[in-house]
Order: structure tokens, then sequence, then C-alpha cells
């Protein structure tokens, strides 16, 4: 499913509209992800797949943003249709307000804002919420009890799923995490997810200056930044990681590392990173993914380093830990949706084989 810039031109920025306004810190309002709550009645979103939810009453609904750089996109959806969003904010610089719903019917609605881009977009503020007259906020949906949290790059994040197949990848309006395999898998499984992705990045080496190893303990996802999330706040019950593309690109192909590391050291920086995650989350089940671009094509020895990587550590008593190949498809691009939907149907089933669920 693919949704035009068309859409989004129609969210006029700046709209006059007054009514019942909602401010970022209502107790009413349910945040998912690694939010920004430096300063309460300014919440920053950074990361993909980042939300903001609630129950509401009256006919319309219109979200205040303030974007960092005028790149990023939000979904938003009313009533749990989740099949389209009812709009698409393309967020401009400076305190904006887009009316995303109006002529709704009595009584209570809900709606869900997500964030479709990632922190190489920058990061938006929350500037809160504008009811109709007499509408008010009541309390949200129930929180989910199951929790995944995801560390990859950019296929976890989305990058181009909403492109068509000969179309290009790198375009904002087609990049959409709530199309991606991560939030697809964390949907059918009723659960709450954490997205910590980075189109470009490596274990090893990234297109940029830092790795994963340097930027999963981040609260905000803008750069190589000096902030810090609370791992003690939130614990997943699952961690997918979903990484290593990138380092082919950048070992094999491009020569970017000198002297090249062997396969020893490649399987060992691996382990470095996941071991890294189990001391974090000594209970959770964590699953070593690979896919689906061309680490996985035949003959790639990738996934081959990653297997490697989680038999050490099973060898060495761990054995909440495994790992799924996405297949390649022979596809040259990132995955579009209908790839995203299968990796996700396939990593949906390993998981409720692996958790019960």
């Amino acid at each position: 499913m693919r949704f035009t810039a068309g859409l989004a031109a129609l969210l006029l920025a700046g709209q006059a509209f007054a009514g019942v306004a909602v401010q970022p810190d209502d107790a009413q309002l349910r945040y998912t992800g690694r939010i920004d709550f430096a300063d309460r009645a300014r919440p920053m979103l950074s990361w993909p797949g980042t939300s903001i939810e609630g129950t509401f009453t009256g006919a319309s609904l219109a979200v205040k943003l303030d974007d960092q750089l005028g790149k990023n996109f939000f979904n938003v959806f009313i009533d749990g249709d989740l099949a389209r969003p009812a709009a698409v904010i393309e967020a401009a610089q400076g305190g904006k307000t887009y009316a995303v719903a109006s002529g709704l019917g009595p009584g209570p609605h809900r709606f869900l804002i997500t964030k479709r881009t990632e922190g190489e977009e920058g990061g938006t503020v929350f500037q809160g919420l504008e009811l109709a007259d007499g509408g008010k906020l009541l309390p949200p949906p129930p929180a989910k009890q199951r929790r995944i949290e995801f560390f990859g790059d950019s296929i976890t994040t989305g990058m181009g799923d909403e492109s068509p197949d000969d179309g290009p990848d790198h375009l904002l309006k087609d990049k959409n995490n709530f199309l991606s395999y991560s939030s697809v898998t964390a949907r059918a499984l009723d659960a709450e997810a954490h997205i910590i992705s980075q189109s470009g990045i490596g274990v090893m080496i990234s297109w940029f200056p830092f790795t994963m190893p340097d930027f999963y303990d981040q609260l905000s996802a803008v750069g190589n930044n000096d902030t810090h999330w609370d791992f003690h706040s939130w614990t997943p019950d699952v961690v997918v990681i979903n990484l290593f593309q990138n380092d082919r690109w950048l070992i094999d192909r491009e020569k970017r590392l000198s002297p090249a590391p062997d396969d020893a050291q490649r399987v060992q920086a691996y382990s470095s990173f996941v071991q890294k995650i189990r001391a974090l989350y000594p209970q959770a089940y964590i699953v070593c993914a690979l896919g689906s671009m061309d680490a996985v094509q035949e003959g790639s020895k990738w996934p081959g380093y990653v297997r490697a990587a989680v038999d050490q550590m099973r060898q060495g008593g761990d054995r909440r830990i495994d790992t799924i190949v996405f297949p390649w498809t022979g596809f040259g691009g990132h995955p579009r949706v209908k790839q995203h939907q299968a990796n996700a149907a396939q990593l949906t089933a390993f998981i409720r084989q692996k958790m019960g669920w």
C-alpha cells in the first residue's frame, strides 16, 4: 500500500483550528518508544515507530508538531483502522497545527500517531492536540503486556518500503516504519515495540563514523550523541537483532576496513554486541536475524557469522537465543511491503513457537 505526497499536501500547516487544547504532559496520553521527556511539555520523538495514542470525544482532531529539520513523516490512525492512515503528516520546521480528522460521530474515538521516519531525519517535538469544542481526552486503551525490542538498520526501519519495485529507495515519503517487518511483527503478536534502528548502521563499520555498539544505548536517535536511555525503565520479553548487511557492503564490497577483519574477528564483533544486550536483559529471548537483502544471498558467509556467534553463546550456557534468516528474493533494493510482510510472518511464527505466545 502506498501513500502519495498528495495526501500529505492535504494537511495544511498552520491552519486555524480553534477548540480544546490537550497538553503533551496530559496523563491520559500514552507514549511508546524511547521518547525524550527532559521537558515534559515538549517531548521529543526521534526513533522510528515511536508513537502517541489516546481516546477522545469530539468531531475533530488536530496534531501540533515542531519538526527539527522539516523531514519527518507521521501516520495518524483513527478508531483502530490500521489498514490505511486517516492522514499522513509531512512535518514542517517550526510549530504547526495539522488537522487530521473531522466529521467524526458522537461517542469516543481512538487515535494513534506513529513516526514513519527515523533519527537521520531529526527529532520532532510533540506540542499537543486540538479537539473540537466540547471534546475531551479519555483514558487510553489498555497497555500491551508483551514487549519486543528491535536493533537494526534500514531494513528494520523500513527504508523504501512503500516505493514501487522500480522506484528509488531514498525518498522520505516512502519510508514507513509502520509497514516494516519489525512493526508488523509486533502488531501480529500484540506486543509493544521499541525500534532502535538507523539506516546505514553496522556492527564493525557504518556509512558514517558511528556503529550500533556506539548507538544502541542512546535516548535520542539523532546522530551519535551523549544522551542515555534508562534500560531499567522498560524491559523486553524478546529482542530481535538484524545487523551485518552494511558490514557486508562496506567490508567486502567497498573495502572500507583495512586490514579487513578475518572470519573470527567478524564473529567476535557480532558476539560482543549481542553479549552487551544479554547483559542488559538476562531473561529476554534473543533472536539474531539477518536479511532479507544480499547479505543472505546464496554463497554469502554472513549468515554463518551470525550462527557461529550464537552457537558460541549457546555452548556457553545461553539457551534463550537463536537465529533466523530471512530469505534472499533476488530483489536488488530495500525490501518492499510484500517482502516485509513475508519476513514478519516468518518471524511471528518463530517467536510464537519460542515464547508460547
